[in-house]
């Protein structure tokens, strides 16, 4: 695995456990969710997703290489 796939997969990780905790926040200061563990940890995972593939996809233009 190259510099560049590793870093989106961090950053994925980064997104998916940033969401967590903001959820759990939530849980926590404001109210008890009304859904259930499996969706958080689907959208979870499509937070993740989301965010490893646009690093993947702007880590070059951000780093200044087209």
């Amino acid at each position: 695995m190259n510099a560049r796939h590793k870093s989106s997969v961090l950053w994925g990780l980064v997104g998916a456990l940033a969401f967590l905790v903001l959820v759990q926040g939530y849980h926590l200061l404001v109210a008890p969710l009304t859904v259930g563990p499996p969706l958080v940890g689907g959208v979870a995972l499509a937070v993740g997703a989301l965010a490893a593939g646009l690093t993947h996809v702007l880590e070059p233009r951000i780093n200044g290489r087209s």
